[in-house]
């Protein structure tokens, strides 16, 4: 006489398993943080140290890469806590996670970098305010496993520095007629190549230079993301409107 149990482990063992789902690819996750999901761009955060830091391109590349070390860093350690953290908790645990390590990115600067430390000054330590950072955490790192979310945080925090390079240089052009200005001085002799002069005797433009060019630079910015964005989705509707009428 068969029981309840033999019932229950009596199944054929080759029922095929459903697969666990998939998640983003490496593809997605680039595409996201360097385009469609950019934190500048398309999410606005972290205006304050864009439009702070942003008078030339060297400051918007320094600031660039101290937010996506604390990205990588951030998103990486959350993905490997994850499974230990009590939901109730998670965001205190997340901010005084991303507070050590814009601490360790801030003393780090500060000891062989200081120049450009002396250039970015407070906004260093304010990466900590930074609504990107703790908000990826919390809808990525902490639902995906360790590659992805690193990969996550790079691609973030490289869609991050393209949109301070790209407003700062918007803006130096504009305002000095130079690129990439002192940048030997800030980040070390070995960056003396990039240095460049666009528009000798340029007697340039201060608004480009001050808070309201910053302002002016990025809506421009932004509006031609969308231009590019709209242009994109009509070709995509004639496209597919011409493979419909084909068939």
């Amino acid at each position: 006489m068969s029981t309840a149990h033999d019932t229950v482990t009596s199944a054929p063992p080759d029922t095929p398993v459903p697969d666990r789902p998939r998640g983003p690819s490496m593809r997605s996750i680039f595409s996201d943080g360097l385009w469609s999901q950019n934190m500048v761009f398309t999410q606005m955060l972290a205006l304050c140290p864009l439009l702070a830091v942003t008078g030339t391109a060297t400051n918007g590349l320094g600031m660039g890469l101290a937010t996506t070390a604390v990205l990588v860093c951030s998103n990486t350690a959350v993905a490997l806590i994850r499974n230990w953290v009590s939901p109730s908790v998670r965001i205190p645990v997340f901010i005084v996670l991303i507070a050590t390590l814009v601490t360790l990115v801030d003393m780090s600067l500060n000891a062989w970098l200081h120049d450009l430390y002396k250039v970015l000054g407070l906004f260093i330590a304010l990466i900590v305010c930074n609504c990107g950072i703790l908000g990826r955490a919390e809808a990525f790192a902490s639902r995906h496993p360790v590659g992805a979310a690193a990969a996550d945080g790079l691609a973030m925090g490289l869609g991050f520095t393209v949109a301070l390079v790209v407003l700062g240089a918007t803006r130096e052009i504009l305002g000095s007629g130079t690129l990439f200005a002192s940048a030997s001085l800030l980040l070390g002799e070995q960056f003396h190549f990039m240095e460049m002069t666009l528009i000798p005797e340029y007697k340039g433009f201060l608004l480009m230079i001050l808070p309201p060019g910053g302002f002016l630079a990025l809506g421009f910015l932004m509006a031609a993301q969308r231009a590019w964005e709209s242009h994109r989705s009509r070709m995509a509707a004639r496209q597919g409107n011409a493979v419909g009428a084909g068939i």
